[in-house]
Order: C-alpha cells, then structure tokens, then sequence
C-alpha cells in the first residue's frame, strides 16, 4: 500500500467532544466523521497534521450561512475573533486529547524529523501538533510554552482576524487579496517560528499577510490544505501568483479535499467525481513542480467528495492519479515523499 502523509485534519474535536470515551473513539470507531485508527490503517495514512483549533461559538453553521454556501455568489461575514481567556482552554483540551492517543501506543506526537521516522518505522501514526489560528498563543513567551508542549506547527488564521493577522472569509467569487498585512506581533511571530523551527502554513491567511510571511521568512512556504483559485475563485484558494511564490521557496501546497473549494462553481455540495481534484493537481504541479504539492484533506473539518468519504477511502484517489497516467514515483512524492522533505527543510535538526 502507497504511504499517505496527509496536511490537515481536524479530528481532535472528535476527541475532545467524546470525552471520557476519546481513546475509544480512536482505537476503534464509531462509525461518525472522517478519521479513526482502523480508517488510518486501511486508509494506509502513516503520518499527518493533527489540528488545534478553536470553533466559534454560534452562527457560523448555522442553515442560513449553509444554503448561501450552497448557492453562490456569497460573502459570508468573518467570525468575531475570540480572546485568549476563552482561547486558551478549549486549545488545551484538545493538545491533551493527542496527548492522550499517544498513550495508547498506537500514535506519536513527533517533535523532529528523527521522531517522525522512528515513529512510522514502528508502526506509529507520527502525528504533528499543529495549531489553526492562533488565538490561544496571546504573546511570544505562551508560543515557547506551545513548542515545549510539542507545537511544530501552526497558522496565523483560521479565517478569523488575530492580534497577528488577517484571515479570509468564506467567499465565491472572491480573491485572497482582502485585509491588511501582518500586524507589528505577527512579523515578531514569523521571527520566532523561525528561531524555533515551528513551520508556518499559509492556509486561511489572506494575501497581504501571505506577502508579509513570504518576504520575512527564511523557512519554505506551506500552504497545508488549500486549492487552486484559477479552478475555482474561491477567497479560500491560492491565485498563480501565490503557487509561483511558494515554487521558488522550495515550499509546497497541500491539496485540500473539501468539495467546495474543488468545484469550479464554489458550492458547498459533495463533488461527484475525482477529476476535478486531478485537475486542480495537475495545475499545481505545472507551477509548484513535482516536489512541491502533497495532500491535505482537512477530513473531519469540511464536506468531502462522495468517493473521498473518509480516509479509509483515499486508495481512491491514488487510483484515479494512476488511471490519470501518474507514475508511482510521482505518486509517492504527492502521497507523502514531499511532506517529508519539506519537514526536513523546516525543521533542519530534529
């Protein structure tokens, strides 16, 4: 079986949400969302971004914003930022639900490139710890704090505005060119993610303050679950100019399998076949080349194609890479290969 090392999952919510049972859910499954320890293996995921990530309180998924995401064109309204106070305590339980996998013997928390290889040499899913906006890292001395905890990873934004910077909101048609820059805290935060190796990822960020990162960082651009804006015009996906920027980092993009930002027409509904998913690869391979796109899901944090249903169903979208022509050694870098390499850029030491 082909190796996955996916960009972005949201699962640790899961965790969190079954409380008492977390550890349960994963080693066996319930039946609900994208991800679980049997769906990984038969999925053949040996290693991937595990998502800290605070929701909004209300409204947001609510049934009249989920019909206008379903009826483009839409502009939904960004989420009122959320303060530390609350931040904080929601992040922490889910930094202690993967904590509480790897426990079970069966998961990682890796924290450097030796980690990683250690870890999917033994049959462990070598999970990054990675933090989608960053509202619950309020000053530089709490993102020290984070990276002893294992934090390796992280995002400004989860489009929703931060003392650091700007986020996009869900919008079609729409560019990523909405907000300013980063703010004097976010240059600080690109500084010492450097310092400590902590890989930035560029999703949800908008355009300006993508411009800041590419321009301050010395690390390679990442984009961990994102598509291409010239397939479909989403706020959300990359413009060519973006994919060029990243191209000459030696960075890489991770594709995004959530259905509305694959479909050329921005809806919110399960795209029907693959080739559109092959379209938006093979547009990111004729910019970032074959060593800059890998996958990133997002699964158990967006609405799926009806053949991706979850991970166990990822073989799918490897056949459709090798029916669309797509060699294995090709294969191998998007599936996991070029993850690796850019984790050993990023990190260096490790």
């Amino acid at each position: 079986m082909i190796p996955v090392f996916d960009g972005h999952n949201d699962l640790l919510q899961r965790i969190v949400a079954a409380g008492p049972g977390g550890q349960d859910l994963w080693l066996k499954g319930n039946g609900q969302g994208h991800m679980d320890l049997p769906r990984i293996r038969k999925g053949g995921m040996v290693g991937g971004f595990f998502a800290i990530w605070v929701p909004s309180p209300a409204g947001f998924d609510d049934e009249d914003a989920l019909r206008q995401l379903e009826n483009p064109p839409f502009r939904l309204p960004l989420p009122d930022p959320i303060p530390p106070a609350q931040a904080i305590p929601h992040a922490m339980q889910q930094a202690a639900a993967l904590l509480s996998l790897e426990r079970t013997g069966t998961l990682r928390v890796v924290r450097g490139i030796t980690d990683l290889h250690e870890a999917m040499a033994q049959g462990q899913v070598a999970a990054i710890m990675h933090m989608e906006g960053i509202e619950a890292i309020p000053d530089m001395d709490a993102l020290h704090l984070w990276h002893r905890l294992g934090l390796r990873s992280l995002g400004p934004v989860w489009s929703r505005n931060t003392r650091y910077a700007d986020g996009v909101p869900f919008a079609y048609p729409a560019t990523p060119d909405i907000g300013a820059g980063l703010s004097p805290e976010g240059k600080r935060l690109v500084a010492e993610c450097n310092a400590l190796r902590i890989m930035l990822d560029l999703s949800h960020l908008n355009e300006a303050g993508f411009n800041d990162i590419a321009r301050l960082s010395d690390a390679p651009l990442v984009a961990s679950h994102s598509c291409a804006h010239a397939i479909c015009p989403s706020s959300r996906n990359l413009t060519d100019r973006q994919l060029q920027v990243i191209a000459e980092s030696r960075g890489l993009v991770g594709l995004n399998y959530a259905s509305s930002f694959l479909r050329e027409d921005g809806r919110r509904l399960p795209l029907e076949n693959l080739d559109v998913m092959l379209r938006h690869m093979d547009h990111m391979l004729a910019i970032l080349g074959e060593d800059g796109v890998a996958l990133g899901s997002d699964f158990d944090g967006a609405l799926m194609p009806a053949d991706l249903a979850d991970v166990a169903a990822v073989p799918n979208l490897i056949a459709a890479m090798e029916r669309a022509g797509y060699g294995e050694a090709l294969i191998r870098k998007i599936t996991s290969e070029n993850w690796i390499s850019v984790l050993e850029r990023t990190w260096k030491d490790g």
